[in-house]
């Protein structure tokens, strides 16, 4: 199977998001594509998935020219894709979101669950997913989530998989297994497309790359002959630092301490157990561990929006246990949230209005009756440019950004806030380099002018390039702390639970 893409373009009113884009993959072909938030990627691959239509251009399967109106029209073409922003109904369940609009029937015309289910064992254990298909997805976390998306597109069996960061919520020994997949796929004829940020994952698994910028293409890179720099210069079109700089800090007072701390799940179970720690001015802490291991629960529970079943949390010395997310964040603590869609933005709202979804009711933007739209198109602006948030306006929906532009644009509201202690969550999730090294920069300096920073990352090469400490969770417990020059193989060996004594 052969897929051309042949002189795509597409528009927003006056936003260019694609520019006369030439694309080609064939059977038993990995693609990387490349570029940075807002490049067009999103927008091109929603193109080639029916999702949208283009201005102009041709789409080309087999060299037949072919016309996709709807998703379905792709699915028929043998196209499937694994969204950055999931695709998932919450309220069903596993084994009905994988099976939903290609269910199995039974011989007297009834969706046949127990073959849905059936089907989602074989699938979550042939690609070591671990998947309950019998969960609710609301009920899952980021991660799991995402694994229920891969389990989809396998499910309906595409000529052409197209992944869209499927390994930003991967441990590093999920990483392997999912290229397992991917090479499995490759080997038994499949096209693949496969988008990241991720400079050095392309590297190892892809057979061609290529660059957008800005909404064109600027560049195809072979694997074998380049280099994680030279990739960063072309996504980008400058020089980018790949590595964080950062110095030795004197501690300074406690900020947050944790006492015996006990959280349940959803479920009613115990998600964390017997926590406990201290966090220091000029301190960043990392938070190591496998997707579901209670990180998401404890974060939760410390920035009020989960109830502490025992234990204690005080910040700057007062127990605050089970205060309300808006006490917490008034006392200066400001929360990176691990899903900026449910938890960071609201996405119908605008720019300006998420902006303010937090301090709406402050001085500087309400005077208790109406609210002061000027200050808040003010802020919105120097939050756009500080942080690089790309759009056409500050007044569009939050749902017309890229994942990682939307990312930007939490990180930025947060940030630029008055704060005392910083929990941020995957704060770098879908971004691209040139933001990350802005970001990275951004926490290292809010460490240095004396802020606390609790950091929670799946991906561990962030964890032990930003944090002065870092703890491991396994199974809702700490199970180590160690340095940040810690050997990456004894962190990962930690987060799977295998801790020296």
């Amino acid at each position: 199977m052969k897929i051309e893409l042949k002189e795509i373009s597409k528009s927003f009113g006056p936003v260019a998001a694609n520019t006369k884009i030439n694309l080609s993959v064939a059977s038993g072909e990995v693609l990387g594509l490349l570029g940075e938030n807002g490049a067009g990627k999103t927008t091109l691959m929603n193109i080639l998935t029916g999702l949208y239509q283009p201005d102009s251009g041709q789409i080309l399967i087999r060299d037949q020219e072919k016309e996709f109106s709807n998703p379905r029209d792709a699915i028929e073409n043998g196209i499937g894709m694994v969204h950055q922003h999931f695709m998932l109904v919450p309220v069903f369940s596993v084994s009905e979101n994988v099976i939903l609009g290609n269910e199995p029937i039974t011989n007297v015309n009834r969706i046949n669950l127990k073959k849905a289910r059936e089907e989602v064992l074989n699938i979550s254990s042939k690609y070591n997913l671990d998947v309950d298909p019998d969960e609710l997805v609301e009920r899952l976390p980021v991660g799991v989530q995402q694994r229920v998306e891969i389990i989809k597109i396998l499910f309906r069996e595409a000529e052409l998989l197209i992944f869209d960061e499927p390994t930003a919520v991967l441990t590093p020994q999920e990483v392997l297994d999912f290229f397992r997949i991917v090479n499995n796929l490759k080997k038994s004829g499949k096209a693949i497309i496969f988008i990241t940020h991720k400079l050095h994952e392309v590297i190892q698994i892809c057979d061609r790359i290529n660059v957008l910028r800005r909404g064109e293409m600027v560049g195809e890179a072979n694997p074998k002959k380049t280099s994680n720099s030279e990739l960063a210069e072309l996504m980008v079109g400058r020089s980018v630092n790949l590595k964080t700089k950062r110095h030795k800090m004197k501690q300074g007072n406690v900020l947050l301490e944790v006492k015996n701390l006990q959280v349940m799940s959803n479920k009613k179970e115990i998600a964390v157990s017997n926590i406990n720690l201290k966090l220091h001015e000029k301190e960043i802490l990392g938070i190591a561990g496998v997707q579901g291991n209670g990180q998401t629960e404890f974060i939760e529970a410390l920035t009020g929006l989960r109830k502490v079943s025992s234990g204690k949390i005080s910040y700057f010395d007062n127990n605050c246990t089970n205060f309300s997310p808006r006490k917490i964040h008034q006392m200066g603590i400001k929360n990176i949230p691990e899903d900026r869609q449910k938890q960071g933005l609201i996405n119908e709202f605008s720019i300006i209005e998420n902006i303010v979804l937090n301090t709406y009711y402050e001085a500087d933007f309400s005077n208790n009756i109406s609210l002061n739209w000027n200050n808040a198109k003010t802020e919105a602006a120097k939050v756009m440019k500080q942080f690089d948030v790309r759009a056409s306006s500050e007044t569009i929906p939050a749902n017309n950004l890229s994942g990682g532009n939307q990312q930007k644009l939490v990180i930025g509201r947060e940030m630029s806030r008055k704060i005392n202690l910083l929990i941020a969550s995957q704060p770098t999730r879908g971004v691209d380099v040139g933001s990350i090294e802005y970001i990275h920069s951004q926490i290292i300096s809010a460490r240095d002018a004396g802020i606390g920073i609790l950091l929670n990352s799946t991906e561990l090469e962030e964890i032990i390039a930003l944090s002065d400490r870092i703890i491991v969770f396994f199974e809702g417990k700490i199970v180590a702390e160690l340095p940040s020059n810690t050997d990456p193989q004894i962190i990962g060996l930690a987060m799977a639970g295998v801790v020296n004594q």
